[in-house]
């Protein structure tokens, strides 16, 4: 195909109102990118023989894309400039096609290949420091999102709002990347006001449930989290496995948080084992074991970002403890001393009585222990009537 072919193609599909075809021949992942024939740093004038307005600017950019990505070597820093004018000239043509929302798909290739293109620039280092091109990327998303959001129609056949959340999504990616976590809030605020937020493309609302899980986990929030990321898990098909796995990564903690211990049978079949030997190490209240399992998988759990989180849980190993110590003793008046003892023997050889009255404490304080402390007497005073150590399931639903 030589470039008069191309422009001619576009023109009949833009002309056919195919929004999707069109990307088709704009994406940077599309078969035509490696056609020498489409590599031209500047084909205005034939662009505008076949090419109407508003859509020329837009063909106009992608071929200068194309032609700086395929330099020797490749210029992905020009190429990235490129495709911001692509995406802004996107925008415009959002702007003239006010009434119909058949362009879309333009919206959503352009949009992804510029955060696509920010990211390789940044990974090899070809731009700003690091976040810079990223952040930019998402402040030209956020031009096409404004337009989507203020189209006042509400039916899904007409409005541009059903291209919301693509670009929710995008955004998200980049501000989780970029460490701009709060930047996510008004984005999710402005999809759960939608009244067909439950519409849009199953694989949109995965994407969308799987941030916002992981975003509400990070914000404490944990039932929420497990609510949106256990949507994300169980919706995601069995042939992404990879994804399955990226979203049991974060799910698997919070559910412990709650109390749910993972099966190992899980555990293994999505190659997580991590959280087994954790769960292991929790039900037996074994502190010395957990903190073994957690040096052990440092890296794992600092590049997966769930370091703080998964630490949080050893809380849970001091509650399991306490409680073997409660049935041994069987009384509702326990020596504070058989809670350092048992420390001491797991492993806490160097903790002192004032350590372990601040975890009583705390464990009073969150609920996994109902009773309080006689500092007279140094003694944990619990409830006869009713079960001093609750199940953390229990406590999770309050």
């Amino acid at each position: 195909m030589n470039l008069i072919q191309y422009l001619s193609t576009i023109g009949r599909l833009w002309n056919s109102y195919d929004g999707s075809s069109v990307s088709r021949f704009i994406s940077l992942s599309g078969s035509h990118i490696s056609n020498r024939n489409l590599h031209v740093e500047d084909a205005e004038n034939l662009v505008s023989r076949y090419i109407k307005s508003p859509l020329d600017d837009v063909i106009n950019a992608h071929l200068r894309v194309l032609y700086y990505m395929h330099e020797s070597p490749p210029n992905y820093g020009d190429a990235y400039k490129c495709q911001m004018a692509c995406v802004q000239a996107v925008v415009k043509l959002l702007q003239e096609i006010k009434e119909e929302n058949w362009c879309l798909p333009i919206m959503y290739v352009t949009c992804m290949d510029l955060r696509l293109l920010a990211l390789k620039c940044e990974t090899l280092d070809q731009g700003a420091k690091r976040g810079h091109l990223m952040e930019k990327a998402a402040e030209c998303l956020m031009s096409c999102f404004r337009i989507c959001a203020g189209d006042s129609r509400t039916e899904v056949k007409d409005t541009k709002r059903i291209g919301m959340l693509h670009l929710v999504n995008q955004m998200f990616k980049v501000y989780f990347r970029i460490n701009k976590l709060h930047l996510c809030k008004p984005l999710i605020r402005a999809i759960d006001s939608l009244s067909f937020k439950d519409q849009f493309p199953i694989a949109q609302q995965i994407t969308y449930k799987y941030f916002v899980g992981r975003k509400a986990m990070y914000d404490s929030d944990y039932k929420t989290s497990d609510e949106y990321l256990s949507f994300a898990f169980n919706h995601c098909p069995t042939k992404y496995w990879k994804n399955k796995r990226l979203i049991l990564i974060y799910l698997v903690p919070v559910k412990m948080l709650l109390g749910h211990m993972p099966l190992k049978e899980t555990m293994v079949k999505f190659k997580v084992p991590q959280f087994y030997e954790l769960a292991t190490a929790l039900k037996q209240g074994n502190v010395r074991n957990f903190d073994e399992v957690m040096q052990k998988y440092e890296a794992f759990f600092i590049d997966t970002g769930i370091y703080i989180i998964v630490e949080k849980l050893k809380i849970i190993a001091y509650r399991n403890l306490f409680k073997k110590v409660y049935l041994i003793l069987q009384t509702h008046q326990i020596d504070l001393q058989n809670f350092l003892n048992a420390l001491q023997f797991v492993g806490e050889e160097d903790i002192t009585m004032d350590e372990t009255h601040c975890i009583v404490a705390n464990l009073i304080a969150e609920g996994k222990i109902k009773g309080y402390i006689s500092y007279q007497h140094n003694k944990l005073v619990v409830s006869k009537q009713t079960s001093p150590f609750p199940n953390l399931s229990a406590i999770a639903g309050n």
